[in-house]
């Protein structure tokens, strides 16, 4: 399945709680997204989230639907030494 990252840039400080975190879980699990892992910048301001998902269209409905930002979506794939 492909592979995409996600930039988000956010206007405060990121903060996931638990109650959303459930909420994007269940998005996920609906729509066949399935959320490997994410890097936060020091500042707290921006995420990039590594996913596995059919399309960059499936990510972009993501976004919309729940209302977080969308910067940048870029196709990648794995790279091991």
């Amino acid at each position: 399945m492909p592979m995409f990252i996600v930039e988000r840039q956010f206007a405060e400080k990121f903060d996931l709680d638990e109650p959303t975190l459930q909420l994007v879980d269940q998005y996920n699990a609906e729509h066949d997204i399935k959320w490997l892992t994410s890097f936060l910048s020091a500042d707290k301001k921006r995420t990039y989230c590594l996913y596995e998902c059919a399309d960059i269209d499936v990510l972009r409905q993501h976004a919309a639907d729940l209302g977080v930002p969308l910067d940048a979506i870029t196709e990648v794939s794995e790279f091991t030494r």
